[in-house]
């Protein structure tokens, strides 16, 4: 009897020790992923912030353009009335 009582306390102490090993490895399983969504989380943010940036940048860039665009064709509506001032300084000379 004594002999089925050794082995059923080492069978449960076996048993006690194999779930704390499953319970750690659980934990690390959890921080791994806790950590793996973490630098996702911040990969994402870095990924959208140079996204924005290199947006804000195009539409700068676009609306400069668009500005250029306009003062070119606006001085050309001027040259062809013969109202720009280039050319009115010009003649009086």
């Amino acid at each position: 009897m004594s002999s089925q009582n050794f082995n059923a306390g080492q069978a449960k102490g076996h048993a006690q020790a194999k779930t704390q090993e499953w319970v750690e490895s659980a934990k690390d399983t959890a921080q791994s992923a806790r950590d793996k969504t973490a630098d996702a989380a911040i990969a994402t943010s870095d990924s959208c912030q140079q996204k924005k940036e290199e947006a804000s940048g195009f539409l700068q860039q676009t609306g400069e353009q668009v500005m250029n665009m306009a003062h070119g064709a606006m001085e050309g509506v001027k040259n062809t009335l013969g109202v720009n001032d280039n050319t009115s300084h010009s003649h009086n000379k």
